[in-house]
C-alpha cells in the first residue's frame, strides 16, 4: 500500500480534543469559562500532545440548549469574551502548532434569532422560506423525535402566522430550510467568515437532519455537502468537515461522497464506538472485531473519527434492546444514569468504576483503532460526571485544574462533582507530578500514536487472537507494520498471533521496555496482563525499530 503524505491531509493522524469554552477555564473571575481562560491553558493542551482543538458552540445564545440554539452566527457570546479575545486565542493556538475547528450548527437556529423573528412575522416575509412551514403537522414517526422526554412532535404551531414549523430537535430550535439557495449562500458566508479568522474546519452537527430538509426540486441533498467542501477547499486546502453521522455503515458511505470523497472529510464511527462498549461490557472483543471487519474503507481523501465518549449522551441506539441492556447493566444500572432509554449520561472513568487498569486499557484501545482519535476535555485526567445536572449536561462539568478546582476564583456557574471524582482526588496539577497517572498515560499514547502513522494511514487487519477476550490487529503501510493487542478481561492471557510476512522480525514494545522475536514459522506468543495492552513495532533483522516506521512529512 503506497502512501503519499502532504500537509493538506494533516487530519489523517491528528489528535482532536473537544472542549467547551464555557467549562474549560475562567479568565475574568465571573464563574464562566471564556476565551481568555482558554488562551491561558494553550500550553497545557500543547503539552498534552493534541494537534487540533474542537470548540463547542461559542455564539450568542439564549442558552436553552447549552449554546446549540444560536441567535448570531457572526460573533462571540458576550459571556465568553469578544471577537478580539477569539483572535488572540487563535493566534496563540497557531503559535503552538494547534489547529482549531468549531461546531457548525446550521440545521436550526434559536427561535430568538432575527431570521426566525422575521420569518414568523407573516407568510409574506422575505425570510419566510428560510425555515420549513406546513399548513398541517405532517405525521410524526416516533423515531424522528430526538428528545422523546421533552417533545412529542417535530412540528410546532406558530399562532402569529398560522402555520406549523419544523423542529427536528427542541421546539425552540426551528429548522433552517437548506434547500433555499439563499440559506445555503448564508451558510457558506458563515464558513468563510470564521475561516478568515483562522479556523481549519468545522464539526458539522446532525448531518443527516441537515440535508433531509432539502427540497429535492432545488437540488440533490448531498450536493449541499459537496458544495460546502468545495468552497472550503478553495479557501484553504487542508480545511475539513467532521461529520456527526449516526447511521448504518451502508448509508454512511454516501456522506463521504460515494467513492469520490468530496463531501464530509471525516465521519464519526458511532457503530464502532457502540460495539466497543458492548465488548467491554461482555469482556469479549468479538462485537468490536466484527465492526472493524465490517466497517467500509473511507475514500482516499476521507477518514474515520474514532471515539469512546463525547459531549452528548453515550448513544447506544444501534445496539439491540438486549445488547443495550447489557451495557446499561455493566456501566449505568441506575435510571438516573440513563437518558432517553437509549444512552448513558456518564463519563468513561465512572462507568469503569475508577479502575485505572481498565481506564488505561480503554484509551489505549481508542488510540490504536484505525482512524483519527477524538477525546473530550477532562478525559485525560479521568474526570467524572455530575448526575444532579439535567440530561446531557451531566458530563459537561468544569475542568478540574487543581485540588480546589482551579476553574475559577469565583463560584462556578456549573457545579463541580463531589465524591471520589472531586477535584481534590482528580485534577491536572497532581497528575502532572505523578509519572503513573492517567494524564501521563495519555501523553504517552498520543506520542506513540503520532509516531505510528500506520495506525491512521495503514491497512488494518483484525487478527485471530485465539481467545474472545483479546482484540488483536495489525496496521500495515509502506512496508511498515504495527501490531496491537488488548485484553478486555481481568485474567492474564497468553495469545498466539500468526503474523504473515513478519517471520524473523523483531517486535519492539512501544509502551514499555521489551521486545520479542517472531519465529520463522510466523506465530508469536504474547503474554497480556489483566486488562493489558501491547503496541509492537515490527522491524526487520538488523534494522533499528525507529527506522522501521513510515515517515510522514
Amino acid at each position: 500500500m503506497r502512501l503519499t503524505y502532504t500537509s493538506d491531509v494533516w487530519w489523517k493522524n491528528a489528535v482532536v480534543y473537544c472542549l467547551d469554552v464555557e467549562t474549560f477555564k475562567d479568565g475574568n473571575d465571573d464563574g464562566v469559562g471564556d476565551f481568555r481562560g482558554l488562551t491561558q491553558q494553550i500550553d497545557y493542551l500543547a503539552g498534552l500532545g493534541v494537534t487540533c482543538l474542537w470548540l463547542m458552540p461559542f455564539f450568542p445564545t439564549p442558552n436553552r440548549d447549552d449554546g446549540y440554539d444560536i441567535t448570531d452566527f457572526y460573533t462571540i457570546d458576550p459571556r465568553l469574551g469578544t471577537l478580539g479575545d477569539f483572535v488572540e486565542f487563535m493566534r496563540t493556538a497557531h503559535d503552538r502548532g494547534l489547529r482549531v475547528i468549531a461546531d457548525l450548527v446550521v440545521n436550526h437556529t434559536s427561535d430568538q434569532h432575527p431570521w426566525f423573528k422575521e420569518a414568523r412575522s407573516g407568510k409574506d416575509s422575505p425570510r419566510r422560506d428560510w425555515y420549513v412551514w406546513s399548513d398541517t403537522p405532517e405525521p410524526d414517526d416516533p423515531k424522528q423525535i430526538v428528545f422523546p422526554d421533552k417533545e412529542d412532535s417535530i412540528w410546532e404551531y406558530d399562532e402569529g402566522s398560522g402555520q406549523y414549523y419544523l423542529h427536528s430537535f427542541y421546539r425552540h430550535q426551528p429548522d433552517l430550510n437548506v434547500g433555499n439557495p439563499e440559506v445555503r449562500d448564508e451558510i457558506t458566508r458563515i464558513l468563510g467568515f470564521w475561516m478568515e479568522l483562522g479556523l481549519s474546519g468545522f464539526r458539522v452537527d446532525a448531518v443527516p437532519f441537515l440535508i433531509e430538509n432539502v427540497n429535492p426540486k432545488l437540488a440533490e441533498p448531498h450536493e449541499f455537502l459537496a458544495d460546502l467542501r468545495a468552497f472550503m477547499t478553495r479557501r484553504m486546502g487542508g480545511a475539513i468537515l467532521l461529520g456527526e453521522v449516526n447511521v448504518p455503515y451502508e448509508e454512511l458511505v454516501k456522506f463521504f461522497g460515494d467513492g469520490l470523497g468530496d463531501q464530509i472529510t471525516m465521519c464519526f464511527d458511532f457503530i464502532g464506538m457502540q460495539k466497543a462498549w458492548l465488548s467491554m461490557a461482555r469482556n469479549d472483543a468479538t462485537p468490536l472485531a466484527d465492526a472493524l471487519r465490517e466497517r467500509p474503507a473511507p475514500p482516499k481523501d476521507c477518514q474515520w473519527a474514532v471515539f469512546l465518549r463525547n459531549h452528548d449522551e453515550l448513544t447506544l441506539d444501534k445496539l439491540t434492546d438486549e445488547e443495550r441492556q447489557e451495557v446499561f447493566d455493566a456501566f449505568g444500572p441506575s435510571e438516573d444514569m440513563q437518558i432517553f432509554g437509549r444512552g448513558l449520561r456518564r463519563r468513561l472513568p465512572t462507568m469503569l468504576g475508577g479502575d485505572l487498569r481498565r481506564i488505561k486499557m480503554a484509551y489505549s484501545l481508542l488510540f490504536s483503532l484505525p482512524g483519527t482519535p477524538v477525546i473530550f476535555y477532562g478525559e485525560e485526567i479521568g474526570m467524572g460526571e455530575n448526575l444532579d445536572e439535567e440530561g446531557r449536561m451531566a458530563v459537561r462539568v468544569p475542568m478540574q485544574w487543581t485540588s480546589d478546582g482551579g476553574f475559577s476564583r469565583a463560584e462556578p456557574v456549573r457545579e463541580i462533582p463531589e465524591g471520589s471524582f472531586a477535584p481534590d482526588r482528580v485534577n491536572a496539577a497532581d497528575q502532572k507530578r505523578d509519572t503513573h497517572s492517567l494524564l501521563r498515560w495519555f501523553q504517552l499514547l498520543i506520542e506513540r500514536y503520532r509516531e505510528c502513522p500506520e495506525l491512521a494511514w495503514g491497512e488494518c487487519t483484525v487478527l485471530d487472537a485465539g481467545h474472545p477476550a483479546v482484540l488483536a490487529h495489525r496496521c500495515d503501510a509502506d512496508g511498515a507494520t504495527v501490531v496491537v493487542a488488548h485484553n478486555l478481561c481481568d485474567t492474564a492471557r497468553d495469545v498466539e498471533l500468526t503474523l504473515t510476512g513478519l517471520e524473523g522480525y523483531q517486535l519492539t514494545d512501544l509502551l514499555v521496555d521489551g521486545a520479542v522475536e517472531v519465529p520463522e514459522k510466523g506465530t508469536v506468543r504474547l503474554p497480556l496482563d489483566p486488562h493489558g495492552t501491547r503496541w509492537l513495532r515490527a522491524s526487520p533483522p538488523k534494522i533499528a525499530p525507529e527506522d522501521a516506521s513510515v515517515k510522514s512529512h
